[in-house]
């Protein structure tokens, strides 16, 4: 498990809602914020996407690619960005290997195993950690002040 800062971030390859491949790697030269969140359809993780989706121009002008990650399944998040107008990747961590090699993925939560945490992650355009937050409380949300000054900082 590496999610430290400073640290190089662990690659991986998830689909997305079109079940094409996405490999980290593949973003070197780039800017990444990923956004772990527990799942589609709730409230608090639909608030969190909506507002990156509100302001996905602070992104696009510090050239970051932002990826929204959780273990629903490809046809799950593709009718959740389709209803929300997500206008960024959603990706698929159904088999929960990313969510594990990032340290975000709940044992428990409630009844249900194995879902991600809420966490962020600023990568710069080397491939390393910049920013890392792993919330233990789904209710909260990353602190995107934080993640922002992180980001101009890398443009």
């Amino acid at each position: 498990m590496t999610n430290s800062i400073g640290q190089l971030a662990p690659n991986f390859t998830l689909h997305d809602t079109e079940r094409k491949p996405v490999t980290l790697n593949d973003q070197i030269g780039k800017n990444v914020l990923l956004l772990f969140f527990p799942q589609a359809f709730t409230g608090v993780c639909t608030k969190e996407l909506c507002a990156i989706r509100d302001d996905i121009a602070r992104y696009s002008n510090t050239n970051a690619t932002v990826f929204g990650i959780s273990v629903d399944t490809p046809a799950t998040l593709a009718k959740f960005k389709e209803e929300q107008g997500y206008n960024f990747s959603l990706l698929s961590d159904f088999n929960k290997e990313v969510s594990t090699n990032y340290g975000c993925l709940y044992e428990a939560f409630g009844w249900m195993k194995g879902v991600s945490k809420r966490a962020a992650f600023l990568i710069d355009k080397a491939g390393v950690i910049r920013y890392a937050e792993v919330l233990e409380n789904a209710g909260e949300l990353p602190n995107f002040e934080a993640i922002n000054a992180q980001l101009s900082n890398l443009a």
